[in-house]
């Protein structure tokens, strides 16, 4: 069956805010008396939501407040210390312009994630920006994934998650769409191929010829 709609994840696919999570996530830290987290620390808590990933690493943590923290800083500075991966803007224009249905499905708040596409100026190639409200509705990608195959109307098995992450390629499985791993953004090779992506690629250059491949 002929794809026609692609779900792009956001951190680690489209864009590399690693700055500014780290540091938005230390604040709030070290505002509550939490250890902070080193570069190499902090890679495994960008893509989950932090209500899944926070109790698992922090004894006892108050993470409604590490949030409130964290976003006071992400919604002034955050945001911005963000960059577009290299190729995705040229790969995404491609997509569109071959008539392909896109949408975002992250797992970074929908607030946050509109900003973040119009900063790169991408809006006008999306059909939807879509991801967590503040109070945790969507915060599972698995539900926003399924959400959104219904909110498009879009047969499962003509649609493709694209993301880096083990997180994309289990809410692809859950609801029976395509998936694509990449390897530019925070997940490896291992952790795509254990989750069972159908496809990985290396570079956004490939990107558009991996979409075809499910055609």
């Amino acid at each position: 069956m002929p794809i026609t709609t692609l779900f792009f994840d956001l951190d680690g696919t489209v864009s590399n805010n690693a700055l500014g999570i780290q540091r938005c996530l230390n604040y709030g830290l070290a505002k509550l008396g939490y250890k902070t987290l080193s570069e190499q620390e902090v890679k495994p808590f960008i893509g989950p939501p932090f209500r899944e990933s926070l109790p698992k690493h922090f004894y006892d943590i108050d993470v409604e407040a590490v949030l409130h923290l964290y976003r006071e800083r992400y919604a002034e500075h955050g945001w911005q210390e963000n960059q577009i991966y290299d190729g995705v803007t040229q790969a995404i224009r491609t997509l569109y312009a071959q008539g392909f249905t896109i949408a975002l499905c992250t797992s970074k708040p929908r607030v946050f994630a509109e900003r973040i596409i119009e900063h790169f100026e991408l809006t006008r190639y999306f059909d939807g920006v879509h991801g967590p409200e503040f109070d945790g509705r969507f915060d599972k990608k698995t539900d926003l994934l399924s959400h959104l195959v219904t909110h498009y109307n879009v047969d499962p098995t003509k649609a493709v998650m694209i993301g880096d992450r083990d997180k994309d390629i289990e809410a692809a499985l859950h609801v029976n769409t395509n998936s694509i791993g990449v390897l530019w953004g925070f997940g490896d090779r291992a952790e795509l191929e254990a989750a069972g992506a159908l496809r990985i690629v290396d570079s956004p250059s490939e990107l558009v010829d991996a979409v075809h491949q499910f055609q």
